[in-house]
């Protein structure tokens, strides 16, 4: 494949497809990943089953519990994304990347038994899950191995990818991760594919990341930032990011406790993510805004006791209705900005 072939079209694990043919859609997801940090991929997990009794100590961080941290049954994640069809959810972004444990191969068995369409990233997430061997590459070697992720095929297979991220960032940000960024840039720029980044927890990093890639020559209009809700607190911020053209991605719903075990935040509800998505309405911005829920946990599976791929459709579409979000907002929200963020140009 070049780019010729791809370019407008979207392309899925399972093929390419017109864009007109992608239906409502999560924008960041995964469904098949291994999320442990590398330290506690080296422990023996004892972990008990979770239960109804257990359940609310394990998914609120007072119990440890290794295991819920990788979602890597294949038949679980099948049973998921048809809940997710049922009520409506036609496609996934699904962004595990490099470090992540990708399982391109077992997406397309999921996307092929659920009908739902699968959308894979590549790329690496942040610099302590990377391979060592990273440090010495170069910016160009990691431009090539996303353009080739695209072109044909990632991770040892001939799946392709059909965006480039979750491009892992911290703050502060490290070297190497600088470089996966500007290899990622550069791949943006050759394949014709958007980018979607996971910042750093610090409120200043995701202009940081925006203002980075224009400096670099990157597609800013195709640069989609996640996990702005765990992030992002005041409207100043989040319009002067929204200013420079930015896809801004609320991606975290269904997370509503305070107890978020990797930043000392008071996480927003639902309700308040409706606030901040509404404000960035009444600024202009209704094309730049996509939602998800970030599933990277057993505990939010529905088959665990959590809310499932199906919460947005199920629980938030009908609390947006209920404070006036118009059908015409929703499916620029869930339709029409994915569409055109996951097309090939």
């Amino acid at each position: 494949m070049n780019r010729e072939d791809l370019k407008g079209k979207i392309q899925t694990v399972t093929g390419l497809i017109e864009p007109e043919a992608l239906g409502q859609t999560l924008m960041h997801e995964h469904v098949l990943c291994d999320i442990r940090s590398p330290a506690k991929r080296k422990i023996e997990a004892n972990d008990p089953e979770i239960t109804l009794q257990n359940y609310h100590d394990i998914a609120y961080g007072r119990v440890e519990h290794i295991t819920k941290y990788r979602l890597d049954m294949i038949e679980v994640a099948k049973e998921e994304m048809r809940q997710l069809n049922k009520v409506g959810g036609q496609a996934v972004v699904e962004l595990t990347c490099g470090g992540l444990r990708p399982d391109p191969e077992g997406l397309v068995e999921v996307a092929k038994d659920s009908n739902v369409d699968i959308i894979m990233g590549c790329g690496h997430y942040v610099e302590e899950y990377q391979d060592p061997e990273n440090f010495n590459r170069s910016v160009d070697d990691f431009a090539q191995e996303m353009v080739g992720q695209v072109f044909g095929g990632a991770w040892g297979t001939e799946i392709r990818a059909g965006l480039i991220g979750e491009i892992g960032c911290q703050s502060p940000w490290t070297n190497l991760e600088k470089k996966v960024m500007r290899g990622a840039i550069i791949a943006q720029e050759e394949t014709g594919a958007a980018l979607n980044v996971h910042p750093g927890r610090d409120q200043d990093q995701p202009q940081e990341v925006a203002d980075f890639v224009k400096e670099h020559g990157g597609d800013v209009s195709r640069l989609v930032i996640s996990h702005i809700d765990r992030t992002i607190f005041d409207e100043e911020r989040l319009l002067r990011l929204a200013d420079t053209g930015c896809i801004i991605e609320f991606d975290l719903f269904g997370l509503e406790h305070t107890y978020y075990p990797l930043a000392d935040i008071d996480m927003p509800n639902d309700g308040a993510r409706l606030k901040f998505i509404r404000t960035l309405i009444e600024h202009g911005h209704l094309d730049q805004i996509v939602i998800s829920q970030d599933i990277c946990y057993r505990t939010r599976l529905s088959q665990f006791g959590g809310h499932g791929y199906a919460h947005i459709f199920k629980n938030v579409l009908p609390l947006m209705r209920e404070r006036n979000y118009t059908e015409n907002e929703i499916e620029a929200i869930l339709v029409r900005t994915p569409r055109r963020i996951l097309t090939i140009q």
